[in-house]
């Protein structure tokens, strides 16, 4: 196999016998020569956002069969005085003054909140005061971070008010020799991990949002992203949260120990919570030595047993470099390259693609393991056609293409997303079953005359995380009807979770028993009711 490498390499004019990677690496036929081309900078980092300019309705007018919970006090005059009084000025943002649309609308411009107040606290201190005030009042409210969330839970559904933590943004402090970083939850995830690369070190947790993100937000949510394969789940590199309770108690638990056995591990219930037990002010995370050598690859593969087939290997043969194993189809990198300026990394068209990323210490080490495993798959012809990045630039190329994806889908309208987790061997036959479904409800996909634009799957196959996208021209709620329950009585059926990574938020809501049985819902319910007994925190959410 090794010689035919060499021989592709003189084809391409490169001599037999130079080093193996050799810039550029082309390791399968028909890919272009320097991985990919991006024009105009392209960037790793796109919003979920679609960029229409449609108005977004009211979700009370979307969902009439949600009503205001008539326990909750009503802003008065004298709440407004209050407010004014504890926080700077530039802090409380009423209607009646600015737009307050950024706050009420959701990244998806699919749920449209009635907020007439944002309070943004700059101290936990202020965060206290607000939840005693909001806890005395009965004011519903709703924390709330960089507002890059898929499922609503980041937006008011009435008129609650929006608590902002985007002016807690201070990194505390950081143990350069325990790698333990205590940081206000406010602070933005791509900000932090370049404080963080700049000590030698990354953060444990990459979402294509990374640039608007807070981490507090992360940690509320139990955000998955691009490492978890690697680094694992925030609910084991969070070592403590700083959090407000619904009365305005402060609950210290920053601790910065990797150990403690002592008793109830509370910040557990935080993690993943999305505000509704309470507000996080604070996070200490573990973060990891950043990786010194970094390899991506790019292939494509004609059909989903070929790409389970690589990923056995690469578990196999890669083992402990592993960083990122993404999965994607050829709807999805067709829709990029539609709605983009960008040069295709590989010059066929393939059913699925895969992008691998390895991340080491030792470069000869780990390019001969990279080398070993592209080559096999070659052989057995698992793959099809591939280019292997050879620098920083190229690196970041390479992974446009797979989180170039929301954005690029959002450019049609609108997304019904969803974000599942299904046993491999069954993962892609969602998105084959969500097409026929479609299709059988009388509406084409892709035609001038449909409303539905697309249907595409991507993900982390590493974590068996679906992403099952239908890019509308605009939300109807007769695709939405098509779409729901059925999606979640699939993934009932199969044993999956309705919510791999984004929570269950305002939209998931209604469908929590399609993976959690009544015994769990009613114990979920019990916590809701000790934590938060007025239900002020983030209502008509989760659960």
């Amino acid at each position: 196999m090794r010689q035919t490498l060499r021989a592709m390499r003189m084809l391409r004019g490169f001599p037999a016998g130079k080093n193996k990677l050799a810039s550029p690496v082309i390791f399968c036929s028909g890919a272009k020569r320097g991985a990919v081309l991006i024009t105009k900078g392209q960037q790793r980092q796109y919003a979920s956002a679609p960029t229409g300019t449609q108005v977004v309705q009211l979700t009370s007018n979307m969902y009439p069969e949600i009503v205001r919970d008539e326990r909750f006090g009503k802003l008065s005059a004298e709440d407004m005085e209050y407010f004014k009084s504890i926080l700077s000025p530039g802090s409380v943002l009423t209607a009646a003054e600015e737009d307050l649309s950024g706050y009420n609308i959701d990244a998806m411009r699919k749920y449209h909140g009635q907020s007439q107040l944002v309070l943004k606290p700059r101290s936990t201190h202020e965060v206290s005061l607000i939840m005693k005030r909001c806890h005395e009042r009965r004011l519903a409210v709703v924390p709330q971070g960089g507002n890059t969330g898929l499922v609503g839970g980041s937006v008011p559904v009435f008129d609650e008010i929006v608590i902002s933590m985007s002016l807690m943004n201070k990194i505390r402090s950081f143990d350069e020799v325990s790698g333990i970083l205590v940081a206000d939850a406010g602070c933005i995830l791509e900000t932090t991990d370049q404080y963080l690369a700049e000590r030698g070190y990354i953060f444990p947790l990459d979402l294509g949002a990374k640039g608007s993100c807070h981490i507090g937000g992360n940690v509320a949510t139990n955000a998955g992203g691009l490492r978890l394969l690697r680094y694992g789940s925030l609910h084991g590199t969070v070592l403590g949260v700083e959090a407000v309770m619904p009365d305005g108690t402060i609950i210290n638990s920053l601790g910065k120990l990797r150990k403690d056995n002592t008793g109830y591990d509370v910040k557990q219930l935080f993690i993943g919570s999305e505000g509704t037990l309470g507000i996080i002010t604070g996070v200490s995370i573990f973060c990891p030595r950043r990786s010194k050598v970094v390899n991506v690859a790019f292939f494509g593969l004609e059909s989903y047993e070929k790409v389970q087939q690589a990923f056995v290997r690469a578990k196999g043969e890669l083992s402990e470099i592993l960083s990122a194993f993404e999965f994607m189809d050829r709807e999805s990198q067709d829709h990029v390259a539609r709605f983009s300026e960008l040069r295709r990394p590989l010059d066929e068209s393939h059913n699925f693609y895969v992008l691998v990323e390895t991340s080491g210490s030792n470069r000869a080490h780990d390019e001969e393991k990279l080398q070993t495993y592209l080559e096999g798959l070659m052989e057995s012809d698992v793959i099809s056609d591939g280019v292997l990045a050879q620098d920083e630039t190229q690196l970041k190329n390479l992974w446009t293409w797979r989180e170039g994806i929301p954005e690029s889908l959002g450019k049609s309208g609108g997304v019904y997303k969803y974000d599942v987790s299904i046993p491999l061997d069954e993962l892609y036959q969602l998105v084959e079953d969500a097409r026929v479904r479609i299709q059988e409800f009388g509406h084409e996909i892709g035609t001038d005359s449909s409303n539905v634009v697309n249907v595409v799957g991507y993900g982390h196959l590493g974590d068996g995380n679906l992403h099952l996208n239908v890019a509308v021209k605009q939300y109807d709620k007769e695709i939405e009807h098509i779409l729901e329950p059925w999606v979640y009585e699939w993934i009932e059926k199969r044993h999956g979770s309705v919510s791999a990574e984004h929570g269950l938020g305002f939209a998931k809501k209604p469908y929590l028993q399609y993976s959690k049985d009544q015994t769990v819902i009613e114990l979920m319910r019990q916590v809701k009711k000790v934590y938060d007994p007025n239900g002020i925190m983030n209502p008509y959410k989760y659960i």
